[in-house]
Formats: structure tokens, sequence, C-alpha cells
């Protein structure tokens, strides 16, 4: 990691819950991340949000992350809370890093989930790394969080629970693992591997590099350009 920490001075890693896969159409209902300065995790945001009035979780959302209806309403925070709390993050912050586990995804909803409030403008100052291009670029197909944790043996400690702190927490350790493994994860900042046959999933992030990638390993992506 010693590459990363000499390019920024915070590394945010961030996860969501939806209740879908539209960034147009459904809803961020969890927001976890872990803020890591020099190594260490210096905080911690793991929020639920309310639904708006009348809408309700589809049921495979609910049987894979086991939050319900009725748990956002009595443990759930607005999202101009939950924005403000995750901003907090990255305040005070010259260089910051933020990185997910199929990060397209997961900027895509942030930016829409920030915008309405006022807040999107936090997402101009950071780099993004996502670990699954990372990942791919490691391993042969599949691809899940879950295949990860298991390839890297951090099992023991990390777990893909579909709960988005322990998710944005499985992935940090995910970095550390990769980053002990080779040193090269600098050269995918902003570099994100798109489906080799179906392209772009979502709208292109103006400061991002995209290419297609292999779901079978060959030469690294930052190769490719």
């Amino acid at each position: 990691m010693e590459e990363l920490w000499r390019q920024f001075d915070r590394i945010v890693v961030f996860d969501t819950e939806t209740t879908g896969i539209d960034f147009g159409r459904d809803r961020i209902i969890e927001l976890g991340a872990v803020s890591l300065e020099a190594g260490e995790e210096s905080a911690c945001l793991d929020v639920l949000i309310r639904l708006p009035e009348g809408r309700t979780l589809p049921p495979f959302i609910v049987e894979l992350t086991g939050i319900t209806d009725a748990q956002l309403l009595a443990e759930g925070v607005e999202q101009e809370a939950a924005a403000a709390d995750f901003c907090r993050l990255l305040e005070g912050c010259e260089r910051p890093l933020l990185v997910a586990y199929n990060a397209q995804f997961d900027l895509n909803f942030l930016y829409h989930f920030l915008r309405p409030c006022g807040r999107a403008d936090v997402l101009g100052p950071p780099r993004f790394l996502d670990a699954l291009t990372v990942y791919r670029d490691r391993r042969d197909y599949p691809h899940k969080l879950c295949d990860a944790i298991e390839a890297y043996g951090l099992g023991d400690t990390a777990v893909n629970s579909h709960r988005a702190v322990d998710d944005a927490r499985a992935t940090a350790q995910l970095l550390e693992a990769m980053a002990a493994e080779r040193g090269d994860l600098a050269k995918y900042i902003d570099l994100f591997g798109t489906h080799p046959k179906y392209g772009l999933s979502g709208r292109k992030i103006a400061s991002v590099t995209y290419r297609p990638q292999s779901y079978r390993r060959q030469r690294p992506l930052y190769e490719e350009i």
C-alpha cells in the first residue's frame, strides 16, 4: 500500500445496499464506509436510509440483505442526514481516494444519492479505485466479493454479508492483500474494466478511463491503454 499512501492522505472504502440495480429508479437503503489514514481505520459510517413514503423493499432484497421495511422505519435516517455523514468522511482531506468493489455501480448510485442534497460536488476532488477491476486481473472468473475473500484466504476476518459496512471492511482487507501480492494498485487509479461483451454499465464517470476487460486473465488492464 506504500505507493497509494504516497499519493493520498485518506482512503475511504465504501459500499451501498440498494433496492435494485437501476440508479435512476432504485434507492440506497444502506451506506457503509471505512476511512483509512496511514493504514489505520480513523472513522466509520454505518447507516440505514429510510425509503420515501409509500415505497417498500422488494422481497429479494430483504432475503439478500436481511434488511426489512420495519428496520428501515425504526433505525433509518433521512437521505439528507446520511449524505452529510458520508461527506464528513472526506472533510479536510486534500488528496482523497475512494475505493469500492464494483465502483462503477456504487459511484453511480452515490452520485444520484448526493445530488438531490446539493452534495454531489464532494465527488469532485477524490480519485477512484475499483477493487473488482484489480481482482479480475488477478484471478479468473467468478469475480464476486465472496470469491475474492476466499481466493486471498480472508475468510477468518472478512465477510461478504451484503451489509454495507461489512462489505466495505472486507474490501479494505482485500485491498491490503492485493497490495501485498503485487505493487501495482496505483496503476488502476481512475481505470475501470468493463464487460467484454456488454460494455459499460451505468453512466460514464468523466474522470475515469474505461477499457473492456476479459473475464480470463491476460495481461494487466493498464498495459492495454
